[in-house]
């Protein structure tokens, strides 16, 4: 098949070490920022945060977040371009939907009248929330969703990239405290350009499942 996003997507895959002499560009992740801003979620809740790591400062406090396990990560750390957290948040109130809402009116997508109206879309938080009022898996969920997005468009933009579930999420919520405020961080993507000489991955041919396999037409 002949299509650009199926091109985009046979062409992406996981890179295994970066050149650290090359940075994505400003314009890039501008670009990156504005998609991850854009991803969809379960009642437009947006309940993430986005921390992209790029000086060297908060390059090295995260790699310090490796030196319990995951280490075969931590090189990443440092040489890639940037890190991006994908932090959630666990307790989302309605106080947080209140945002939405307002940012709704405010983009007129909605009226001050409408506004107790809007709030009848919380209902599904409160189907995902146990009785100490987390939402974790829920909100988790949601962030995924951005991660996917980010990875299709860091392939459009021919960006080379890795997602990490193997860090150290209480180590990152200690060492990104402030940051974090209390959000989340348990995957993480490291975004640049692979090494050429050291990347094994970057050659290897695709492979996946046969359409047979997972697909089906009723």
């Amino acid at each position: 098949m002949t299509h650009p996003i199926i091109a985009d997507l046979q062409t992406r895959y996981t890179a295994k070490k970066y050149d650290a002499d090359k940075r994505v560009s400003q314009q890039d992740l501008t670009i990156i920022s504005e998609a991850m801003r854009l991803s969809a979620s379960s009642i437009n809740s947006q309940p993430w945060k986005f921390i992209i790591i790029e000086s060297d400062q908060a390059k090295q406090r995260l790699h310090d977040t490796f030196a319990n396990k995951f280490q075969f990560n931590q090189p990443h750390a440092k040489t890639a371009s940037h890190i991006i957290l994908f932090a959630h948040n666990p307790q989302y109130k309605r106080e947080d939907y209140a945002q939405v809402i307002n940012q709704d009116i405010a983009n007129k997508r909605s009226t001050e009248a409408q506004r107790e109206q809007a709030f009848g879309a919380y209902a599904f938080v409160d189907l995902n929330t146990d009785e100490a009022g987390n939402n974790a898996s829920w909100t988790k969920a949601q962030t995924y969703i951005a991660l996917g997005n980010t990875l299709h468009t860091l392939a459009r933009l021919n960006i080379d990239s890795t997602t990490m579930e193997g860090i150290d999420s209480e180590l990152i919520s200690d060492v990104f405290a402030k940051e974090l405020d209390g959000y989340i961080c348990d995957v993480a993507l490291a975004i640049g350009y692979h090494d050429q000489a050291q990347d094994y991955n970057q050659p290897l041919p695709k492979s996946r499942l046969s359409t047979e396999q997972v697909i089906q037409i009723l």
